[in-house]
């Protein structure tokens, strides 16, 4: 009887040691799961979500990976119940390359390519035909879909971390370049425009970098001053071009704060008149110091005169905080204006805890694509450990005041055995045109299909 007391008292000991080991449970205010996917145990997404809508009513999602061993994975999301996973393509350089972000315009699919250090191949960005399911399906590499590879590998470059492609006509990079030597090694990505009306031969038709980050500009060194602790660089990372405002670039650059870009010169391009181009700088809203930097997300909200901007949370336990969403009025370019900041989840110090990454990340981009929703007055963002929140922006009835921010709803799912620290780590989220919540995870939890069900709209 002894040894079973000893028994039954080391079984209920070890039982309530792995309770506390476990990761914390799912949490959510107003936002249900609608679908999980681990996508076959490749959870690592990335910076790329695009919905295609085919003619035959099926509904295609392309998923880019963070990791150097899965670049992409298509789904069959026709009925968002049950997400069926149709093939997955590797990494065309496994070990060293990623493939962080993708565009779709119709049936052709940009992908980036990314390497892990500067001069490493394959580095640059994939244009892909994905008008024949059947042959996506079946592909076992990138290569067998592929138009054509735009290669902007070099001594100093790592290739593309982020691409937006909505028109099919131009690609806009966030990338290095084999004649591009940065002054800074963390400085090596810069904005490219890329003319893929060509699918077979894209070509550069303009570039801007901001001055000082190349060797030879001649701010040097005091214009970009450098900070001693938690500097990423100054480099493009988000860019967003919309048809409602086709001559501006909104850029998310990193240390350098949330830059607009005259880009009207890509229309002599577009009509023959000009080979290349030269993108100006309209206006740089730059806040850091006194906050810290790594501007990622720029979106404009254009029926409101505002602008969405997120800094990227980069460190574990909140050493590089606060990473916070920012609201600005864009109603004079040329000075833009934070006016508000979304509100931190009310257990934010708990979060902050619990290991690996918390703060805000990446926003629902407004593609202009069929399957995918235009919200002007709420905003979708990840937040790594804290999942995925939604934001209204509340307008005050005092005339011309700028509106309050307020937190609507939230999904934080509870994290798989196999990810590090034992949290999730949500990465990106797109919304398409039904309000259906398309969200991935950085580490290994795979996809997330989620509905909100408030009563304040989304839209």
């Amino acid at each position: 009887m002894g040894a079973l007391v000893r028994f039954v008292a080391a079984a209920l000991l070890a039982g309530a040691t792995q309770a506390v080991a476990q990761p914390p449970a799912a949490d959510s205010k107003d936002v249900e799961l609608v679908a999980h996917h681990d996508l076959d145990g490749n959870g690592d997404g990335g910076e790329g979500l695009a919905i295609q809508q085919r003619p035959d009513g099926r509904r295609i999602l392309y998923l880019a990976h963070e990791g150097q061993k899965t670049c992409l994975s298509i789904l069959d999301v026709t009925d968002a119940k049950a997400p069926a996973l149709l093939n997955q393509l590797p990494s065309p350089g496994p070990g060293v390359a990623r493939c962080n972000s993708l565009g779709l315009a119709g049936d052709v699919l940009a992908v980036a390519n990314q390497t892990r250090e500067v001069g490493q191949k394959p580095a640059g960005m994939w244009l892909l035909d994905v008008h024949d399911l059947a042959r996506v399906q079946a592909a076992r590499s990138l290569r067998e879909l592929s138009f054509a590879f735009f290669d902007t590998s070099g001594p100093q470059s790592r290739g593309v971390h982020w691409l937006w492609f909505v028109d099919g006509e131009f690609a806009h990079l966030a990338t290095g370049a084999a004649d591009f030597r940065p002054t800074h090694a963390q400085d090596d990505q810069f904005y490219m425009v890329v003319d893929v009306r060509d699918r077979r031969r894209p070509r550069e038709v303009g570039r801007w970098w901001l001055p000082g980050t190349r060797t030879g500009d001649s701010c040097l060194p005091a214009c970009l001053p450098r900070r001693q602790t938690l500097d990423d660089g100054y480099r493009a990372h988000d860019i967003h071009v919309y048809p409602q405002r086709p001559e501006r670039a909104y850029v998310g650059y990193i240390d350098a704060g949330a830059l607009t870009l005259d880009v009207s010169g890509i229309s002599e391009v577009r009509a023959g008149r000009a080979q290349t181009f030269s993108p100006r700088l309209v206006s740089r809203l730059d806040y850091s110091p006194p906050f810290p930097a790594w501007t990622h997300t720029f979106q404009p909200l254009f029926s409101r005169g505002l602008a969405v901007i997120s800094d990227e949370a980069v460190s574990d336990r909140c050493a590089d905080a606060p990473k916070l969403i920012w609201i600005a009025d864009l109603r004079d370019e040329t000075n833009p204006t934070i006016v508000a900041t979304a509100p931190p989840p009310q257990n934010v110090s708990a979060l902050c805890a619990r290991g690996g990454r918390f703060g805000a990340h990446n926003l629902h981009p407004n593609f202009p694509g069929p399957a995918s929703a235009r919200l002007e007055n709420t905003f979708v963002g990840t937040f790594f450990n804290g999942g995925v929140r939604i934001y209204r922006l509340v307008d005050t009835p005092l005339r011309g005041a700028p509106p309050r921010v307020e937190e609507i709803g939230w999904f934080v799912p509870a994290a798989p055995a196999r990810n590090p620290n034992g949290v999730i780590q949500m990465n990106h989220a797109i919304v398409d045109e039904k309000g259906l919540i398309y969200a991935n995870d950085r580490a290994a939890g795979g996809l997330y299909i989620l509905r909100y069900t408030g009563k304040p709209p989304l839209d």
